[in-house]
């Protein structure tokens, strides 16, 4: 199939308030279009191939990768996240390549450490502007990706950019402002926000009861456990622990799926929404969960918030991350040229040294960050 076969099946096939490849604003640098993939299916695939993408399988999402192979890390949880998006996008008929490209994009700004590095990051960015993962996300695709010849960045279009700094609810970043700030994003990238919710809500749970931090017995006080877990045994009841915990997981993924693209539904309807610059001007957004979801929700993140990412172990390594990133900064700050040439060539060059120092620690795994703090500060490592 050719595009123009893929652009017309979008019109025949997408709800008239989804985003069709062929209607994109285009990109910042003009392209000729790929004669078989659409404009979405392209950026997709420039960011699966992207130096950034590729990092995430190094990056912390609630473990550090050398506690065990098994837990999540980024690249795992933004797969995760991928399935969910495009499960939901395609009940609701939105373009699934395009909900999938800002999904694929949306942790590529994280910091190595998971959040807490973000946390250390921003404030040590506090005097130069700061830092945030998604506008980091931005900053990557727009500028410190390097694949083309022409242009910087991967050169993305228009509503994959602004889905990578609109997914979130939070209006007050400065990149906003050049995404029309006064209306809502596309469908297709207001699903993101939740998407990510829902894999990271019930793979913590799968993680952490794996690694010992949550007790199932424990879990008995939060709703969705206590009602899908007693249905998993009922199903299979000479299963493992490992199957059922595995089993609950899944029926609390598929309810809260279920309830989002039904609440999206009806949301969809009491507006009467019937074009996509309709569904742009609904504030506050279309996408949420149900009245009765929704306290269900809170409990599970404050349960989670209260047992798993305030555990010693996790707190402890926040402090490591604490300590390794404030380290790195300073010791480029005080020497830059202590970063590969190409790196420092960017401060010699009139570049703003504390956003290139904050760029490159931003883009590092959790083991090269370890390895590197190694090699700065203890003296019987090698340099």
């Amino acid at each position: 199939m050719s595009r123009a076969d893929f652009e017309a099946r979008e019109d025949l096939l997408l709800a008239p308030y989804a985003m069709r490849s062929a209607r994109s604003r285009g990109r910042a640098h003009p392209e000729l279009e790929h004669g078989m993939r659409t404009a979405f299916q392209r950026d997709r695939d420039r960011i699966i191939h992207s130096t950034a993408f590729r990092r995430l399988e190094y990056k912390t999402q609630v473990f550090v990768n050398h506690e065990g192979d098994y837990y999540r890390t980024r690249l795992t949880h933004t797969m995760e996240a991928a399935q969910i998006t495009r499960t939901i996008a395609r009940a609701l008929r939105l373009n699934e390549d395009l909900a999938e490209a800002v999904v694929l994009a949306h942790d590529l700004g994280h910091t190595p450490f998971g959040h807490a590095g973000e946390r250390v990051l921003n404030t040590l960015m506090e005097p130069y502007g700061g830092f945030e993962h998604n506008a980091q996300s931005l900053r990557i695709v727009e500028l410190l990706e390097e694949r083309y010849p022409d242009f910087p960045g991967l050169n993305l279009t228009w509503e994959v950019l602004e889905g990578i700094v609109k997914h979130s609810s939070e209006y007050d970043r400065p990149q906003v402002k050049r995404f029309d700030p006064e209306v809502a994003p596309c469908l297709e990238a207001q699903i993101v926000d939740f998407t990510d919710e829902i894999a990271y809500n019930c793979h913590d749970i799968d993680d952490g009861l794996q690694s010992g931090m949550l007790q199932a017995d424990a879990l008995d006080d939060v709703s969705l456990w206590r009602e899908h877990f007693p249905a998993a045994r009922a199903a299979a009841p000479r299963a493992s622990f490992s199957i059922l915990r595995y089993q609950t997981v899944r029926r609390i993924l598929d309810a809260m799926v279920v309830d989002l693209v039904s609440s999206i539904e009806g949301e969809i309807a009491r507006h009467g929404v019937e074009t996509l610059e309709q569904l742009r001007r609904v504030r506050p957004r279309l996408v949420g969960y149900s009245a009765a979801m929704e306290p269900r929700i809170r409990e599970l993140k404050s349960f989670l918030m209260d047992h798993l990412y305030t555990h010693v172990r996790v707190t402890r390594m926040g402090v490591k991350a604490k300590t390794i990133m404030s380290g790195l900064f300073r010791a480029y700050f005080d020497e830059p040229r202590q970063m590969p040439p190409h790196v420092y060539a960017q401060i010699a060059q009139g570049g703003d040294k504390a956003r290139v120092i904050a760029d490159y620690i931003a883009g590092m795994t959790d083991r090269f960050a370890l390895d590197e703090y190694k090699k700065l500060f203890d003296p019987l490592e090698k340099v």
